[in-house]
């Protein structure tokens, strides 16, 4: 049975057994689902009604479910943290990081973004909302909202949906929905100032709030204005003493041990300590020449000191360039947002909400580092049309500037090879500035006789990033002023004419400092992107009732709904026509409209029957038409039931259809440079290596080449990120996710103010947007049943250059895989009185992953990698136990991560390295290679993970009308900052704070 039948039979045994089904969206997180009808009954008969996220339909404050996961403003003060983000993500287990300061620092487009994920699914597919609505996109790589442009004074709670919601709020709801509810009915005004550090330096924050509300014009009015202002000072690599521990650490299959780098080569790990261990580069700010192991010296610059030992020695004599790595790039936030509400008669109302945000960041890198055989691919910058690949080239052997020495060493092929840190241009930065202002305005009222709601509104964003890029190189002028000749008159000029007549300056690459001012300016380049995104939104409902039934009214919301998407990427020339050590981002434009009606009903089947207190069903239904020809019109539903067959137990199950559209970029790009680390499955690649893979690597014509002309070749690809760009494909459709979820909520009445909720999702998406990973594209071309050549299509989408070294893998977006996740989430509340010794308040919420699955469709058929457990933990806690006591409230706080896996690939390499040696100890051939006792994988199981947090706040009244609240606490109290992981930002794994460790915060608030 597959997971659709699965989902339709468990709703039709239910449906079976009590008449009907029911589901709220909303009651996916009941965790305060009010149980005792009694009370109800005794209530008068028009209670307040509320909309709360999930669905438009009004009902009556009893019988709300609240978010099985909220944060009020309580809780979001008791973190002492500034960012939203990082907020949410410490305390709602079903939330991931997506972009955050300590994830973006190679990004083109999104440093200083800080965005979250439910359920590990992408940003794409969390919808975040403001008030239950849409809002402007912060980048243009896809529908991605920047918590920090949202002001957090005016946050009044935040609720979260998981699971699909597309049926309620349109597109993008596939994993669920993060709704940020901002304040409507507080009077008065606050000022809130907060400052925090880490104990061991670096990370520190400062945060200034300011709001203002009021009612007018004897209560029809009211406004609020909200201020905030949060600066992010960052934390570098110099702050942290494990960051600047070096490590290049790698398994090796001919000794079966762990290794690191060192001084003399790779060696296994029982073998040195790691006062042994380096990882060095050869960009070094003077330069190295005649790097080729056909040189038998090789120079490099000591400062200004000409020095002919660097061949072996790179790891002595070279640079550590994670000195230039950002842990946490700092980051500027200043908001501003006002909204008004005003009753312009007793049945219509105004209501107004505009937002204001500029988001700044500033991420200072290392110089540029480039050698002689650096590609960069050229375009041309009209049509798009790859025009082929531009290096810098060898230095001429008739340089002016090659030292003497350098030309009697009689250097191999007469080719001056050079590696070099251009400090002299100046470090690479990125400027990063974000304007967005949301806003909407609409009117409200009711309709016949009172019976109904209505709401009309109209919603404008504009979002404009202006990113600049400081301190890149022109490759084709850098290639001009190496090519530089010496006149009669001791003058030095580059050789080509139209070189010089452009203004081109002959370049000294030898020794630090010998780059002038004027060479400097020659060859640098400031490129500049700029993004603008537009949305207007159009949205009208009703919702009332319909008619009684003997269970209650059945409820209604009939609506529509118009959206326009816009964006316009521009960029500046050297991005568009390539040829700077840059990315190439060329021009685009687009746009996308969408037409939607959708309706829902709130169905009242029992009541107060014989195993069925309540027993009631909801669906809904969302057509969406789409102004994307691959797409057209789309439908998204719900349906599911919500029983209450006692008084103290609900269960509640739920089948939606969501669905996602393809983003402007993923239609309408063309391909856009991008760098990524991966590793080239010829690595090692020799005349008799029989790795997988490599039989086909030496069919490829550059190795076969490589091979003839030295039968002792090994190949050892150049080291660090390689250029992979990403292209849109007008051809793609939506993405269609079915969401299943079943769980139950309890409040025991034996347990007063005892309230848990256990449920049960399981999300399938088919046909996810997404682009085949570099590793799975170099798998195909050379590790798959399918031919090496032309004919296969991944072999086509790979470049390399003359010495095998991978200059281009194109990844093409495409509707590829089927992504399924599937979990187990518990919410847990617990109140207790101590009457005069105050109020205790328990509240944890924990996340179990099941599955994390990516099926993917190759050459060889289908494939099914499960993630859960990889990368990251399967289990996720968080908890807290507060107490209040008169003016004091201290709260104590944990989150748990469970023990993890670092890598499934990894550990199928280590596995294969496993059976070949096992086959080498079986064979009887002498010297067969056999290691009898092969080493468990080093830095692959890392244990769980436990933070603690303590916060204290006291409140006073300094006057009649003015109250003053301090607080202040420590995070992570016993500095745990997790185990030692190679390869992670500055050693540290980000789901652990990346070093941050022990950070403590003070703070006051003034309320008039």
């Amino acid at each position: 049975m597959n997971k659709k039948q699965l989902c339709v039979a468990v709703q039709a045994a239910l449906f079976g057994a009590v008449f009907s089904t029911h589901a709220q969206q909303n009651d996916l997180d009941a965790v305060k689902v009010k149980q005792n009808q009694t009370t109800i009954e005794q209530e008068e008969e028009k209670v307040e009604k509320i909309v709360v996220t999930g669905s438009r339909i009004k009902r009556d404050s009893f019988s709300v479910a609240t978010p099985l996961v909220t944060m009020n403003k309580d809780a979001i003060s008791d973190t002492g943290l500034g960012s939203l983000s990082e907020i949410l993500v410490d305390n709602i287990p079903s939330i991931n990081a997506s972009i955050s300061n300590t994830t973006s620092q190679s990004s083109v487009a999104s440093t200083g973004i800080s965005s979250i994920s439910l359920r590990g699914l992408g940003s794409d597919r969390t919808l975040t909302l403001i008030d239950g609505r849409r809002v402007v996109s912060n980048s243009y790589s896809g529908n991605v909202v920047s918590l920090s442009t949202i002001p957090s004074g005016m946050v009044q709670r935040i609720e979260v949906i998981s699971g699909g919601a597309s049926a309620t709020y349109g597109a993008d709801a596939v994993a669920g929905v993060v709704n940020i509810i901002t304040q409507t009915d507080k009077e008065g005004a606050t000022f809130k100032a907060r400052t925090g550090e880490s104990f061991d330096g670096g990370g520190k924050e400062f945060t200034l709030d300011f709001d203002l509300g009021s009612s007018f014009d004897d209560g029809r009015g009211y406004a609020f204005v909200s201020a905030n202002w949060d600066r992010q000072f960052g934390m570098s690599f110099f702050d942290r003493d494990r960051a600047q521990i070096e490590d290049a650490y790698r398994y090796s299959e001919s000794e079966m041990c762990n290794q690191m780098q060192t001084a003399t080569g790779y060696q296994c790990m029982r073998d040195i300590t790691q006062a042994d261990w380096v990882s060095k580069s050869d960009g070094i700010p003077g330069g190295v020449f005649l790097e080729n192991s056909r040189n038998d010296k090789q120079f490099w610059y000591d400062g200004q000191t000409l020095r002919d030992d660097w061949k072996d020695n790179e790891e002595i004599y070279g640079i550590n360039t994670q000195q230039y790595v950002m842990l946490k790039v700092p980051n500027d936030s200043f908001s501003i947002a006002g909204k008004v509400d005003y009753e312009l008669t007793d049945d219509v109302s105004f209501y107004g909400q505009v937002q204001l945000s500029i988001d700044e960041s500033f991420n200072d890198k290392s110089p540029e580092d480039e050698y002689e055989g650096a590609s960069q691919t050229v375009y041309n910058p009209e049509t798009g049309e790859r025009l082929g690949l531009i290096r810098p080239g060898y230095i001429p052997i008739d340089n002016p500037f090659v030292p003497q020495a350098i030309l009697d060493s009689e250097p191999y092929k007469d080719r001056i090879y050079w590696d070099r840190r251009f400090n002299e241009v100046g470090n690479i930065a990125t400027d990063n500035t974000r304007t967005t202002i949301r806003s909407w305005a609409g009117l409200k009222g009711t309709a016949f006789d009172g019976e109904w709601d209505w709401d009309v509104s109209v919603g404008l964003g504009k979002f404009h990033q202006e990113q600049l890029r400081y301190n890149e190189l022109d490759v084709r002028k850098l290639s001009y002023a190496l090519n530089a000749e010496k006149l009669a008159d001791g003058t030095i000029q580059c050789k080509d004419e139209a070189a010089r007549a452009a203004g081109c300056v002959p370049i000294n690459l030898f020794g630090e400092g010998s780059i002038t001012p004027e060479m400097a300016d020659w060859i640098r380049v400031n490129p500049e992107i700029n993004t603008y995104i537009d949305q207007t939104n159009i949205v009208g409902y009703m919702t009332g009732e319909l008619f009684e039934l003997p269970a209650g009214a059945v409820s209604a919301v009939f609506g529509g709904e118009y959206r326009k998407d816009k964006q316009d990427l521009q960029t500046s020339i050297g991005m568009r026509e390539g040829g700077i050590t840059f990315n190439v981002v060329p021009q685009f434009e687009g746009s996308i409209d969408v037409y939607e009606s959708f309706a829902e009903f709130d169905v009242p089947l029992l009541k107060d029957a014989p195993l069925a207190k309540n027993l009631s069903l909801e669906t809904s239904l969302r057509l969406a038409k789409y102004s994307i020809d691959a797409v057209g019109t789309v439908p998204s539903y719900k349906l599911g039931v919500l029983w209450q067959p006692i008084e103290d137990l609900t269960i509640r199950t739920n089948f939606a259809r969501a669905q996602r559209a393809p983003t402007i970029t993923e239609l309408m790009s063309p391909a856009r440079g991008d760098y990524d680390s991966f590793t080239d499955i010829c690595d090692g690649l020799t005349a008799t290596s029989t790795n997988a893979g490599h039989d086909k690597c030496r069919q490829d014509p550059v190795f076969a080449a490589l091979l003839a002309e030295d039968p002792d070749f090994e190949f050892d690809p150049s080291s660090g990120s390689k250029y992979s760009p990403n292209a849109g494909n007008a051809n793609l459709r939506e993405e269609t996710a079915d969401t299943f979820t079943f769980g139950f909520t309890m409040a025991p009445s034996a347990i007063e103010d005892l309230q848990i909720a256990v449920d049960y999702y399981d999300i399938a998406i088919e046909g996810a947007i997404s682009v085949i990973s570099n590793e799975r594209i170099l798998q195909e071309c050379y590790d798959s049943s399918a031919a090496f050549g032309s004919s296969n299509p991944f072999c086509n989408e790979i470049s390399r250059d003359d010495e095998g070294n991978i200059t281009e893998i194109v990844q093409r977006e495409d509707n590829l895989d089927e992504v399924s996740s599937r979990g187990i989430d518990v919410a847990i509340e617990y109140k207790y009185d101590f009457e005069s010794l105050g109020r205790l308040s328990f509240k944890a919420d924990y996340n179990h992953i099941l599955e994390s699955s990516t099926t993917y469709l190759g050459l060889d058929g289908l494939e099914t990698d499960d993630y859960a457990g990889y990368g990251s933990s399967k289990d996720k806690l968080s908890a807290s136990v507060a107490w209040r006591l008169d003016e004091w409230r201290v709260r104590y706080a944990i989150k748990y991560l469970g023990s993890f896996t670092d890598s499934l690939s990894r550990e199928r390499e280590y596995t294969a390295a496993l059976e070949r040696n096992a086959e080498r100890c079986a064979s009887t051939e002498e010297d067969n290679g056999c290691i009898a006792s092969p080493e468990a994988l080093a830095y692959h199981k890392y244990g769980s993970y436990m933070r603690h947090d303590v916060s204290v706040s006291y409140n006073t009244d300094l006057a009649a009308d003015v109250e003053l609240r301090v607080f202040g606490g420590i995070n992570n109290l016993l500095d745990d900052k997790g185990d030692f992981m190679p390869g992670g930002r500055g050693n540290f794994y980000s789901r652990y704070g990346t070093g941050m460790g022990r950070f403590g915060y003070l703070g006051a608030e003034i309320k008039f």
